[in-house]
């Protein structure tokens, strides 16, 4: 989906949460700033079905072998208002301006931001600015997403089996969870917009089977359709969708944004999630 249709829709399903604007606004400076990156930049990743694959066979996510060419000055421009509006809610000021620093000066690039395995960002970028491991991933995530969306684009179509619990395309972590009409689960990246099934039997954050370690937290009768997917062994939660039920529902990263309250609950009964949101780095646990 293109940074405007992402904005278009937010701003649908702002109008249809009155309660949430204050909350929600935000994420409006960031979608803006996605709204204006250049539709025909970077060039996609033209590989073919069978090179992809090979390296899923490897569990070898695509971007680890295939970076796309995003310059510092091109992603400046996302990333400026987004260290703004950071700052502006008080979050790891001085770390922040330190990471302007490094990156006027040529010490950090948009390589710092890519993920790892295991990570969001080069732990060196922790090093160099301090900052936490969620402000410098939600960065990642606030900045990337229209670069590497557009540069997976081609790819998308290639998809076959794959079943580890990182996205095939960058290798983030999953930041939502889709219910689809023939009730397999498929889970969501923020950080490129790729998507992948996985079983509904198992932790996409540790792998585990135990179904008495997975649990489901169901929203209010009003809220039908939406849910806290939960491990009760490593503690991690993805929000989740069943779009049998909801099946107007918006994109999965604008129904992951525009849903905090369901964050705040699986918090408070002393969950965490890989993909950072702007609550997370408000209030820390």
């Amino acid at each position: 989906m293109t940074p405007a249709k992402l904005l278009e829709e937010w701003t649908a399903l702002v109008g249809r949460r009155p309660s949430f604007r204050e909350a929600l606004a935000p994420y409006q400076t960031i979608l803006t700033a996605w709204s204006r990156w250049p539709a025909d930049d970077p060039v996609p990743l033209q590989w073919s079905a069978d090179a992809c694959r090979q390296r899923w066979e490897r569990g070898i996510p695509l971007l680890a072998e295939a970076s796309p060419t995003i310059t510092a000055s091109e992603l400046e421009f996302l990333l400026g208002p987004l260290i703004d509006l950071l700052g502006g809610i008080g979050v790891e000021n001085e770390a922040l301006e330190r990471f302007a620093g490094a990156w006027d000066h040529g010490e950090l690039d948009p390589s710092a931001l890519l993920p790892r395995r295991g990570r969001i960002g080069l732990a060196s970028a922790h090093e160099v600015t301090g900052l936490s491991q969620d402000c410098l991933a939600l960065l990642a995530y606030g900045s990337l997403r229209p670069a590497l969306d557009r540069y997976f684009s081609e790819c998308r179509p290639h998809l076959g089996d794959w079943t580890l619990g990182a996205c095939p395309f960058c290798g983030a972590p999953p930041a939502f969870t889709d219910l689809l009409e023939d009730g397999l689960r498929q889970l969501a990246c923020h950080l490129c917009g790729g998507a992948w099934r996985f079983s509904r039997l198992s932790c996409p954050y540790c792998g585990s089977r135990n179904a008495e370690h997975l649990v489901r937290f169901l929203a209010e009768d009003k809220e039908e359709g939406y849910a806290i997917s939960a491990c009760q062994g490593c503690h991690g939660y993805l929000k989740e969708l069943d779009r049998r039920i909801r099946w107007n529902a918006g994109s999965p990263l604008l129904e992951d944004w525009g849903s905090p309250h369901l964050d705040i609950i699986a918090r408070q009964a002393g969950y965490w999630r890989a993909a950072p949101t702007l609550l997370q780095l408000e209030h820390p646990a």
